[in-house]
């Protein structure tokens, strides 16, 4: 059952919208628990733990009427399920970019997580410096009458990308997306330096684990 089509089932749109922002956050938790259960299973039996944290957050309303009206569309909950795709979202930091690839591919693996959407932008970052790897799945939501598949978007980036990712999100938003020419160019630089600071810290991480351990 699509999202829409249960929530359709109450009289108001109060009602419907609602009902949608209670089916995200089911699908939020699910999808957390998800990442809290692998990354214990991957630490018992690799005695390593990929992920640093977790991060999940439902979009504020204010916050997807100007995504809507920003694409041009008109203010409906059809067009927020259509064109919002990162309506609940989850963020994962890892240590180190070969994680990345690894967490992706576990979740990939769930039986109950269907894969919608790839986006890599750590092969191809954004013309800003933006690296991550974006992930749009739907996960079943079990209700009384029914299964109701919801989208969640993961975001899956190191340390690093994150506190550049964090620091972009302010400049956008305060320069309503035209930020003047010397701070884009800036925020590109530092960009660089992230890429080239997390692929020191993997060259380093991996000359550790080939060390031998002092008696």
């Amino acid at each position: 059952m699509e999202p829409l089509d249960f929530a359709n089932n109450c009289l108001e749109e109060a009602e419907n919208w609602e009902t949608l922002m209670f089916l995200y956050d089911a699908a939020l938790r699910q999808v957390v628990t998800k990442i809290d259960i692998l990354n214990g299973e991957f630490a018992h039996v690799h005695r390593y733990n990929p992920i640093e944290h977790v991060k999940s957050r439902i979009k504020e309303p204010q916050s997807i009427v100007k995504k809507l009206k920003r694409q041009g569309h008109e203010v409906t909950l059809e067009n927020m399920l259509k064109y919002i795709k990162d309506i609940a979202g989850v963020r994962i930091i890892c240590s180190f970019t070969s994680d990345i690839y690894r967490i992706a591919d576990m979740l990939a693996q769930q039986a109950d997580l269907k894969v919608l959407e790839l986006t890599d932008y750590l092969a191809e970052p954004k013309v800003s410096g933006y690296r991550s790897y974006h992930m749009l799945v739907t996960v079943p939501v079990y209700l009384s009458d029914g299964v109701v598949d919801t989208k969640v978007e993961i975001q899956i980036r190191t340390i690093a990308q994150d506190f550049w990712a964090s620091l972009e999100h302010k400049i956008y938003y305060k320069f309503e997306g035209n930020a003047p020419a010397f701070i884009s160019q800036e925020l590109r630089d530092c960009a660089r330096i992230v890429s080239e600071l997390d692929a020191k810290m993997l060259s380093l991480n991996e000359a550790i684990k080939q060390c031998p351990k002092e008696e």
